[in-house]
């Protein structure tokens, strides 16, 4: 079962008895294998440190894999008389699971979504009806096909294009949250050709309907770095990078204002926040910086009408506090208190409802 049964909250004592004498000397007498030393010196800061398994984050590496598999054995002969009380285990905690649950129905873009499971099925089901709960389902994914043949499948980033009739979508089948994009056409069923590999999986659409834009990926640190502008039925190869993090201390997303009015740009440190917007009419223009990144700044920014709202720590608002700005003038000399900072009172989060 792939990332499905959680119990929070659930403490579990276990007590047990092995009688079987003959497997444990048998498991006992097996070696732990040892993994070679070649010390290799790493500096930073200033600072050297020493690390001896170093060589072993080559993950190609026929010596790694070997010893990768020589672990995995020794872990199967040492576990070997727990094997039935695993299952009974994993069987009993999920007895307790409704297994043919389903999310709360959702209305986006006139339609409504669900993500629902299937008795005896490991993966989701995602689907969607047209205008009412009443109308037939439409299944957009059925991961428990789509699973098949894999030892591990997660599928993410699910985002319908505004005219309804496409969706991409982010398939891992390794386990690392690298992602491949696809597109599939809602109204025939078909898989276009569009593939885009070594990503985190989600995407944005632009108003057009044709182009989305998606985040790259470093290929050894993993960090998201890169976004692209993609147009349909194009080789992902002549795709363009439309914004490059160079500082290894920010990591990339990209986003859509709840208007929809506004593609975002988001640069992101443990203290310092940077954004950068774009009509989402004009895919193919320049993204403007909202407010350039100053260390020790952070702020998120949400659209509504012709004004951004900003949650800010600015002017040393350790609890931040709500400000506002004309959506034609975003840098933080025009940002104006609305809900001014409060010393008892700390705010997380804001959300923009229409009404």
């Amino acid at each position: 079962m792939k990332n499905r049964f959680i119990l929070p909250g659930l403490c579990v004592i276990f007590v047990t008895s092995f009688t079987n004498t003959k497997a444990q000397t048998m498991s006992t007498d097996l070696l732990a294998p040892k993994a070679k030393v070649i010390p290799k010196s790493l500096e930073k800061h200033k600072d050297i440190r020493i690390d001896n398994y170093f060589w072993m984050n080559e993950r190609e590496n026929p010596e790694v894999i070997d010893y990768l598999n020589q672990e995995n054995t020794y872990y199967n002969s040492m576990t070997a008389h727990t094997k039935d009380f695993q299952k009974d285990l994993f069987e009993e905690m999920k007895g307790r699971i409704k297994e043919d649950d389903q999310s709360v129905p959702y209305l986006y873009n006139g339609y409504y979504y669900i993500t629902r499971f299937e008795i005896g099925q490991d993966y989701p089901i995602y689907s969607r009806k047209k205008g009412s709960l009443s109308a037939n389902e439409e299944i957009l994914f059925n991961c428990n096909d789509l699973a098949k043949g894999h030892s591990f499948f997660q599928l993410g980033g699910l985002s319908v294009s505004p005219d309804n009739k496409f969706a991409t979508f982010g398939v891992d089948t390794v386990g690392r949250r690298i992602y491949t994009i696809q597109i599939k056409n809602l109204e025939t069923g078909e898989i276009l050709s569009d593939k885009i590999e070594n990503v985190t999986g989600g995407s944005v659409w632009a108003n057009d309907n044709k182009t989305i834009f998606y985040t790259r990926q470093d290929k050894v640190t993993l960090r998201a770095d890169k976004i692209f502008r993609h147009k349909l039925g194009t080789n992902s190869a002549d795709d363009v990078l439309v914004f490059d993090e160079k500082d290894d201390t920010f990591n990339v997303s990209v986003s859509k204002e709840k208007s929809k009015k506004y593609i975002v740009i988001g640069s992101g440190s443990t203290l310092t926040t940077e954004y950068r917007i774009l009509n989402s009419d004009n895919p193919d223009g320049e993204f403007t910086i909202f407010q350039p990144r100053v260390r020790g700044l952070e702020y998120s920014i949400s659209h509504f009408g012709d004004s951004f709202y900003v949650l800010t720590n600015k002017d040393k608002a350790t609890n931040f506090k709500l400000m506002k700005t004309p959506e034609n003038a975003t840098s933080k000399e025009n940002w104006k208190d609305l809900i001014p900072h409060r010393k008892e009172v700390l705010i997380e989060d804001i959300e923009i409802f229409r009404n």
